[in-house]
């Protein structure tokens, strides 16, 4: 469901999504298709998100990539957990923020504001 309303909400901004079912898709697809920005959710099947995350940070140290010049895709965690340290896990892992579920419309247009637009 959390897929599916961020999926809608991007769309409505104007942004090009893709999903994917697990871990693994998610670290295929930033291999052959660029990204501005990569929401990942943390608990997801074949590949959780933190091992998904740490896999794209190793390929894009040795530039395998599609990464249009930059050194680094944002990641940014989507979790159903809120408990202390959760935070720090998705950050050690890899990934650049991290956002609660369900999925709150402000929220996520604040995130892509701090991670794509001023950038």
């Amino acid at each position: 469901i959390n897929q599916k309303v961020a999926k809608k909400l991007l769309e409505k901004m104007g942004f090009r999504t893709d999903c994917v079912a697990n871990g693994e898709e998610a670290v295929t697809a930033v291999q052959s298709i660029f990204y501005d920005i990569v929401l990942m959710d943390c608990q997801m099947p074949v590949m959780n998100g933190f091992e998904a995350t740490r896999e794209i940070r190793i390929l894009e140290a040795s530039n395998k990539i599609k990464n249009n010049g930059d050194s680094r895709i944002p990641i940014l965690a989507m979790t159903a957990n809120a408990m202390k340290g959760d935070r720090k896990k998705c950050i050690e892992s890899g990934m650049d923020d991290y956002m609660t579920k369900p999925v709150n419309p402000q929220a996520l247009t604040e995130m892509l504001e701090k991670w794509i637009c001023d950038s």
